[in-house]
């Protein structure tokens, strides 16, 4: 095959990015070019997500967007594409619906199929076909191309999930979890080179090696934190039952562990999280924030919510209002249920309609916006150190040590005496707060 010049969506999770990168970088490896133009690309990856049915939504209508470029198709939107490749969750977990309903795709690859990449293009030129190459490929945790910004890196430390909570697909899409060698991890961590700020990812991060016989995240945590390529690590993905007392003293004694951890909790109410096959009730989750605030002061706290799961009643629905009142985390998510085929939540009664999920979602993304932004106007007139993102019209973005990227907000602020450049870390004297945002000066 000739030298091509590819194009890669990646929609859903970080951990999906990941994957889509080992892809990148096979491409690379074999001396083809990337383009951040879908217009002139000649092949155009699709790495999908299948979590939930709208994601999977999104997936399709970005599969049949992108078809529209095809050589010759439209003098509207003229493109140079010739294949159509659909990579991912989606392609793993429906390949016989997307072969029987999706044409456009030339190629259908799983997962962990980034070394099938090019056999597979390969048999779709020659043989003018679609072809299912899921499952074809080693699964080898092959090279990344990373395509976040130099200073920020994602290291996806498992695969797949043991909890088998009863909403979620990820199971019956990625399997049963596999941690990924510490060896190997480090090693790859180390070949990312300078950077500034290292995510930990997985489904679960903090199972990490349980699937070996022994919880081994907090010593994954300190291997990476050896590295000297390594700034600071920030983790998220943190099943609070798995919060050890060991990862605790990890952040009271870890310099370059940022004090920030993300706990999908997914619901507060007792009968509810045991519908959901949860392990713990609201005073174990109460508990936990309360331990985690003593003992490590100052840390940032993100959490997960779902809302009309079947069955929920309007007082359980006001019981995570009071919860969010009372743990007052930096920050949060809220999806409504969605009522996933192949889960046994799928089949149970009680299922709530559409418009009361949508009102709940609201109401929770109202009483957290209030939280969050009383919390940030707490800030006004603190010095933070502020990690350098980029720039805007008006001057630079950054994030404080309380702010992920893409999810938590941002800093955005001047710096009148010197041009900075991304990856550094400023102080910033804050002026002011909005829900999720602050706005400094740079503090010489």
């Amino acid at each position: 095959m000739r030298k091509k010049t590819f194009f890669m969506a990646s929609l859903g999770c970080d951990k999906n990015r990941v994957d889509g990168e080992r892809l990148l970088g096979e491409i690379v490896r074999r001396g083809h070019t990337i383009t951040d133009d879908p217009q002139e690309a000649e092949i155009v990856i699709v790495n999908t997500c299948a979590f939930l049915n709208a994601a999977r939504e999104e997936s399709i209508n970005a599969i049949l967007d992108y078809d529209t470029l095809r050589a010759g198709r439209s003098e509207r939107t003229p493109g140079k594409l010739e294949k159509l490749v659909v990579a991912g969750c989606l392609s793993e977990k429906f390949t016989s619906d997307l072969k029987k309903h999706l044409p456009e795709a030339d190629v259908l690859l799983g997962v962990k199929d980034a070394s099938g990449l090019f056999s597979a293009l390969e048999a779709s030129y020659a043989e003018g076909r679609q072809i299912d190459a899921v499952g074809t490929g080693t699964g080898e945790r092959t090279e990344r191309f990373v395509s976040t910004a130099p200073h920020i890196k994602y290291l996806k430390i498992a695969d797949g999930c043991f909890n088998h909570c009863t909403y979620c697909l990820i199971p019956k899409i990625r399997g049963k979890y596999v941690s990924y060698p510490m060896e190997e991890l480090v090693k790859e961590a180390r070949g990312l080179g300078q950077t500034e700020e290292l995510v930990l990812v997985a489904q679960d991060t903090t199972r990490y090696g349980e699937d070996l016989g022994k919880n081994r995240f907090p010593e994954l945590i300190r291997r990476l934190s050896d590295l000297e390529n390594i700034g600071h690590i920030r983790l998220l993905y943190c099943y609070p039952e798995a919060v050890t007392e060991a990862l605790i003293r990890e952040f009271q004694e870890n310099p370059k562990l940022l004090k920030y951890i993300d706990l999908p909790m997914q619901h507060s109410e007792d009968r509810i999280l045991k519908l959901m096959g949860r392990r713990g009730r609201r005073e174990d989750l109460e508990a936990l924030v309360k331990t985690l605030r003593h003992e490590v002061p100052g840390i940032a706290l993100r959490s997960t919510f779902i809302a009309g799961f079947p069955s929920e009643t309007e007082k359980e629905h006001r019981g995570m209002l009071s919860f969010l009142e009372e743990m007052k985390f930096e920050n949060c998510g809220f999806f409504a249920y969605s009522r996933e085929p192949e889960t046994p939540a799928y089949g149970m009664r009680g299922q709530v309609h559409p418009s009361t999920k949508k009102r709940w979602v609201r109401e929770l993304y109202e009483r957290q916006a209030k939280i969050s932004a009383a919390l940030l106007q707490g800030r006004v007139g603190e010095t933070l150190p502020v990690l350098v993102d980029g720039y805007d019209k008006i001057g630079y973005i950054g994030r404080a040590y309380f702010q992920a990227p893409e999810i938590d907000g941002n800093v955005s602020f001047v710096s009148p005496k010197r041009k900075l450049t991304p990856g550094e870390i400023v102080p910033v004297k804050i002026g002011s707060a909005e829900t999720y945002d602050l706005f400094g000066i740079v503090e010489e």
